[in-house]
Order: C-alpha cells, then structure tokens, then sequence
C-alpha cells in the first residue's frame, strides 16, 4: 500500500469518525440525547452552553465533535480535488461529503422530533434503524476512499457475478445486525433488567413493549450472518492475495470475538462500556469486510494514474 500523506489524513478521519460514533452510542445510552434541549444547531439556543448540566456537557461534546467531523471531511475533499484528477478517490470523498450531510439531517431529527433521551416510540425505531445504516455507508465511502488513496485498484464486477452477490449478502447481513443491535441496545438502555433472570423473562413476555420483542431476533440473526461470514471468507480462500487472505482472517476474527463480546453483555446486563465495545467491533467488523470485498473484486489491471495517483507524485515514493 502506497500511504502518502493524503492516504494516512484519509485514515485517521475514519478512526476519528469511529470515536464520534462511539460517544453518538454514549449519548443515548447515558440518556443524554436531549441535554440541549429541542435546539439544533444551538445548544439549549446558546452557541456555547453556560452553566451546562452533566447531560448538556455530553450532548453538546458530541455536536462539537461532530461539527469537527464535517470540517475534516471538508478538507477531504477539497483535498482530493486539488491532488487527484477525476477518478476513484474523488469519488470516494464526494460519497464522503453527501453522507456525512444526512448524517447530520438525520442527527438533527432525533433532536427536533424529540426522539431521544426516554423516548419510547416507532419512530424512534425506525429513524434509529436509517441513521444505523447511514452511518455505515458514511464509513464505508471514506474507508473506500483512503484504500483507493493507498494504491487500492477499482472494483470489477463484471465476470465475477457469484463472488459478487456472495459479498453483497455479507454486506446487507452485517447491516441488518448492525440495526437490530440498535434496536437491542435501545430495548435494554429504555428497560434496564435488574437481573438476568429477570432480563430473559421479559425478554419472553408477550406483554412487553415492542422494543424487547423485537430485540429477541438479533442473537440469532447475528449468529446466522457471522457462520455465513466465516464460510464465505474460507470458501472464497482459494482465489485471494495475500492482503484478501490477511482481511479475510480479520473478518473471521470479529465473527467470532463479536458473539462472545454480545453473550458477556447480556451476562452483565448491558452495561454502557460493554455497549460500546460492542458498537466499536460492529463498526470494525463492516470496515474489514469492506476492505476484504474490494481487495477480492480488485480488477486485474492496474489501476490508471488519473484513479488513484496524486497529481505530480506518479513515480514519488511512499511517504
């Protein structure tokens, strides 16, 4: 891989978007969702909160991260218009720029329709399942962006049509545990077991509300998706790199540390930490598997200078 500067500024936005994520999952679960109030994008209609409250402080540390978040994607992509020629890292960093845009919209809605904090309702749900697959397709075009940025060659789909729809089941199935997990997350930040006997009762009670209902599914269906990971990873073994065998591993890894992470969970009835350990191997589990997929479906040809080559650096050195 070929890290010059531009490729390493385009790594560390996707670790410093894992921690803005990270604290997103810290707001909710803290019930502070709602620390500025119905304001965005003031805080409690103060630019700066004065004399903020412990739940102010998170919120608006998070709104403040986030607002760092856009401004170093802004650079991202000016950043990649004045380096590359038109091609695969200036398409990376468009897609970048419009998902970071309805990340936000949709982070404003939660504020301006009240869907925070105790917030129990089906629009919660569904505004939390969207933002939950916005937010990995917000990683997944900057985790593109700095892999093209490296050297990554473009993604050949064409002859390649059962490889193909094997990844992009793996894809749709690691977003779907993406969003029961939240939906599960939500369940046991609203409705906190007291202990665990008293967490699988309630879990099976026909009575309770809708959000422990549902959160029943995601065992399962994260314990489906990670077998069909694994097999897939091992079963398309044969016609990989080194580098495809070495992100195929790290994805059977995850699939196998992320279930042992959700079990100790439950056993210790979802504490916040736990949650977020569990988010962060999520989130990390959807970036290998997005590098495994376009290092597997690389095009043969070497990529053309005007895709992943820095103006005036085609035969510079690595930095």
């Amino acid at each position: 891989m070929n890290l010059n500067r531009y490729a390493k500024y385009a790594w560390s936005v996707v670790a410093y978007n894992i921690l803005v994520i990270l604290w997103g999952a810290f707001v909710r679960a803290s019930f502070s969702g709602a620390g500025c109030g119905s304001h965005w994008p003031l805080c409690n209609g103060e630019v700066v909160p004065m004399n903020p409250s412990i739940e102010r402080i998170i919120e608006f540390t998070h709104r403040a991260t986030s607002g760092i978040a856009l401004v170093l994607i802004v650079v991202l992509i000016v950043w990649a218009f004045r380096a590359y020629p038109w091609g695969l890292v200036r398409k990376g960093a468009v897609a970048t720029g419009v998902f970071i845009i309805t990340e936000s919209l949709l982070g404003a809605s939660l504020v301006l329709f009240g869907w925070v904090a105790l917030d129990r309702s089906v629009w919660r749900v569904y505004s939390m399942g969207l933002h939950l697959i916005n937010t990995f397709l917000l990683l997944g075009a900057m985790t593109l962006t700095a892999w093209w940025a490296s050297g990554g060659k473009a993604i050949q789909f064409r002859g390649r049509p059962t490889q193909t729809t094997l990844l992009i089941v793996a894809l749709v199935g690691v977003v779907v545990i993406g969003v029961t997990g939240a939906i599960t997350a939500l369940g046991d930040t609203l409705f906190p077991a007291q202990s665990l006997a008293q967490g699988l009762r309630q879990h099976f009670d026909p009575t309770a509300n809708f959000l422990i209902q549902l959160s029943v599914v995601h065992p399962f269906i994260a314990v489906g998706v990670s077998a069909y990971l694994w097999f897939l990873t091992v079963f398309m073994n044969r016609a990989e790199t080194a580098l495809t065998r070495k992100l195929g591993l790290g994805v059977r890894v995850l699939v196998i540390v992320q279930p042992i992470v959700g079990v100790t969970n439950i056993l210790l009835l979802a504490p916040i930490w736990m949650q977020i350990v569990h988010l962060l191997l999520a989130d990390l589990l959807w970036i290998t598997l997005i590098l495994y997929g376009a290092s597997f479906l690389a095009a043969e040809t070497t990529p053309t200078r005007e895709s992943t080559t820095p103006r005036g650096a085609v035969n510079a050195p690595a930095e």
